[in-house]
């Protein structure tokens, strides 16, 4: 996910990318764990989403001024 694709989003919508995201995490974080991960470089991807999707919130939270 880029960063033009975020602006587009609603702040809510960006909340529920965040929490899937979260999830998503939690999960391969579960695999990785009990050595089940395959695709290790997934959790560093979904990492840097979690962080662009928080960048955006804030700046969509912050007045103007």
């Amino acid at each position: 996910m880029n960063n033009s694709e975020l602006r587009d989003l609603s702040v809510d919508e960006l909340i529920a990318k965040s929490r899937e995201l979260k999830q998503e995490s939690f999960g391969l974080r579960i695999q990785q764990r009990s050595g089940q991960l395959e695709n290790p470089s997934r959790l560093t991807k979904i990492r840097k989403d979690l962080a662009r999707i928080e960048t955006e919130l804030t700046v969509k939270r912050t007045p103007v001024a």
